[in-house]
């Protein structure tokens, strides 16, 4: 019987690839634990024991464990992700960048040249609102000096390490995607939660032992971290099959092609993108309130500070104002990550190229907009599954006390990238006639 670890390295390229993948994941991680000078690591980390929940604990939630050390790659791969999230949405609206994605691939290298731009400047603003939010809660360190050295060219020097550290877990990212197995970005983000998971787990038995939750709590919320699970798994493998058949054509005096098949629409397309997307942009506004909240001239109003403190908690894990916000970006990035990757004009013309049709429809628009109704329902499906995936969890431990790293998020990322990983991993092996992870079905990815 044939081992696919084993397949996997036997065969040279796929072998150089994960490899490659591992020793970038590595060096990342490494870069996670160097601290930032001038901040007590310490400090830092009874700082963020206070945090969950709230912005500083998703940051560190994606940064891998980081902030909480305050290390060089504190701001993590967020910066890129957002400037990313604007530009897509501007290459909708304005026609000069989407006349660059049109353009192939010198299109899309500028777009991503423009991109690594906007990461920079993205990065170094928010590295200097770290700064700021840092003095003003730096008595929340238990006692210890959080900051060892506050002055300006403290707040300038680390402002620069955070973006330097920005650009070079940027740079990781892609030269993972390029000469790796997988998505970089998404194995930087994967690769810092399943870090982190081990001490999160402890956590979980600390809160038991102290008899903060009891045996039948944490029953409870495995079984529905188990059943959610599951439930990201159909999420991202399941599909609406829709008949097509193809007519004979005449080459010559042979008779070509003819047929059916079925063409997969997936229920959500957008796999771990949309929660990401989210979770991002609601971030950033979190930090914008964390930093106007602590400037000189909101703490001398007290009125405005209990507003900006009553603003900062609606943007805290759990809080319903945060959970409708965080339901209505996951689906509308459920739907535009969907509409991008898949065009029902451009199918519905190259079924037609070929002779193929769908049963009882005419080819051309009648299939199109038949498609697109098709795929706006699934879509709806599979977003809604999506949200209830991502906010179920928070609600949960937002009520219980417990868990709330293992949210929705975690949950659609860890299977998500571990997913389209595996896909990649198992092309590489049926490319070169081994069997792939699963013998009776092939993984299908995000793209189908």
């Amino acid at each position: 019987m044939s081992n696919p670890l084993a397949d996997s390295l036997a065969i040279p390229e796929l072998k150089r690839r994960i490899f490659i993948t591992l020793a970038l994941l590595f060096v990342y991680r490494i870069g996670c634990q160097v601290p930032t000078p001038g901040v007590n690591p310490a400090a830092m980390e009874a700082l963020m024991s206070n945090q969950q929940g709230g912005v500083l604990g998703v940051l560190n939630l994606f940064s891998g464990g980081a902030l909480s050390q305050f290390s060089v790659f504190a701001l993590g791969i967020m910066p890129y992700i957002s400037t990313s999230i604007i530009l897509q949405l501007l290459t909708e609206v304005v026609p000069q960048l989407k006349q660059l994605k049109n353009e192939g691939e010198a299109g899309r290298r500028k777009i991503t040249q423009y991109t690594r731009y906007g990461t920079v400047a993205l990065a170094l603003f928010q590295a200097f609102m770290m700064t700021k939010v840092l003095r003003a809660i730096a008595g929340e360190s238990g006692g210890m000096p959080l900051i060892i050295n506050d002055t300006v060219g403290w707040s300038v020097v680390t402002a620069l390490t955070l973006t330097t550290g920005t650009m070079l877990v940027m740079w990781l990212g892609e030269q993972v995607t390029e000469f790796g197995i997988g998505n970089g970005m998404s194995l930087i983000i994967f690769s810092g939660i399943v870090a982190q998971l081990p001490k999160e787990v402890y956590s979980i038995y600390q809160a038991y032992d102290a008899g903060n939750v009891n045996f039948f709590g944490v029953l409870f919320f495995l079984g529905v971290m188990a059943g959610l699970i599951a439930l990201t798994v159909v999420s991202q493998l399941a599909f609406r099959k829709v008949p097509v058949q193809y007519a004979q054509r005449q080459m010559g005096r042979r008779l070509m092609g003819g047929g059916s098949t079925v063409l997969p629409l997936k229920i959500d397309y957008s796999g771990v993108i949309a929660v990401i997307f989210s979770s991002s942009l609601l971030i950033f506004p979190a930090q914008i309130i964390g930093y106007l909240k602590s400037s000189a001239w909101i703490a001398k109003q007290d009125s405005t500070v209990k507003l900006f403190e009553v603003m900062e908690r609606w943007f805290s894990h759990g809080h319903p104002v945060y959970v409708l916000l965080y339901a209505a970006l996951t689906i509308f990035f459920c739907f535009f990550y969907t509409a991008m990757v898949f065009n029902t004009d451009d199918v519905a013309d190259n079924m037609k190229k070929y002779g193929g049709f769908i049963p009882g429809l005419r080819p051309g628009k009648a299939t199109a907009d038949y498609l697109a109704r098709i795929l706006d329902r699934v879509t709806l499906g599979g977003a809604v599954m999506v949200v209830i995936i991502a906010v179920l969890p928070d609600v949960m431990a937002r009520n219980m006390g417990i868990g709330w790293y293992f949210g929705g998020t975690t949950f659609l990322i860890v299977v998500g990238v571990a997913l389209d990983t595996m896909r990649q991993i198992e092309a590489h092996l049926l490319m070169r006639h081994y069997d792939g992870f699963m013998k009776d079905q092939k993984i299908r990815g995000r793209f189908g």
